[in-house]
């Protein structure tokens, strides 16, 4: 289980004066709650490389937390649950846009 609450900001980000967040990701509840700056870009394929970028993150951390971990095959399943997901959402969005 996560072993801290609030996450770092990376150094990166912090030196950078133009830097911005533009998603948090929570379980709270039972469930997923996000907030989103929206606006961070119009195209949607600009999202598509945030997402796949944050996957290869994903599997990457994994693999340095446990060697014996394949980045391949954790890539390949992670997919699989996303495209699952997409095809059978387990829930519906819901939310409100707040300032």
């Amino acid at each position: 289980m996560a072993s801290q609450k609030i996450l770092d900001i990376p150094p990166a980000a912090q030196r950078d004066k133009a830097s911005f967040e533009v998603m948090r990701v929570w379980i709270a509840e039972h469930g997923q709650h996000v907030s989103i700056q929206s606006g961070a870009w119009d195209d949607p394929f600009a999202w598509g490389i945030v997402l796949a970028d944050l996957a290869r993150h994903i599997a990457l951390s994994h693999q340095m937390q446990n060697s014996k971990v394949d980045p391949e095959a954790f890539m390949e399943r992670l997919l699989e649950g996303f495209q699952a997901e997409i095809d059978n959402p387990t829930d519906e969005p819901e939310g409100e846009i707040t300032q």
